[in-house]
């Protein structure tokens, strides 16, 4: 087995400016532009956990909390919660920032899974996560419940497609 890796060393923080363009008419940034941001993020953590190539497997989650307005900043901070042999859970919250003021809100958060690829496209296996802090071992400790709530919304789809 591979050598275990704390969460922060997968730690992915991005932050930009929320601009007219990417609002909708509320004036608030479009729900679709932050799921990008998350996926991005979630992917770089992803990669950096492994150092492998990623495919986003999952979204289990983008639980919107409060709006983000025009001129304020996005700010989003993910890591990789939780690993199985090839794929992995990782957790991005994201934060709305005033610029003018400093003051945070939580936005919203979300959980993604993403599996590691070797050369040839296939599975590859990744080393273990290794929680440390409190909220690590927190988002560890609730990963495998999160797993089977995954395993069974897939196996709900797979019998309805029959």
């Amino acid at each position: 087995m591979k050598e275990g890796k704390r969460p922060s060393e997968s730690l992915t923080v991005m932050t930009d400016i929320v601009l007219p363009p990417d609002t909708n008419y509320h004036g608030t940034i479009f729900g679709g532009n932050v799921m990008a941001y998350v996926d991005k993020v979630a992917s770089i953590a992803a990669m950096r956990h492994c150092r492998k190539q990623v495919v986003t497997a999952s979204s289990d989650s983008l639980d919107f909390i409060s709006p983000i307005r025009t001129g304020e900043a996005i700010c989003l901070e993910g890591i990789v919660t939780y690993t199985r042999k090839t794929s992995m859970e990782v957790f991005v919250r994201v934060e709305a920032e005033d610029l003018l003021t400093g003051e945070r809100r939580l936005t919203a958060t979300s959980y993604l899974t993403f599996v590691a690829l070797n050369p040839d496209g296939k599975p590859a296996e990744i080393p273990p996560v290794v929680p440390t802090t409190e909220e690590e071992k927190w988002h560890y400790e609730g990963a495998k419940e999160r797993y089977e709530i995954r395993q069974r919304r897939r196996q709900m789809q797979k019998n309805h497609q029959r």
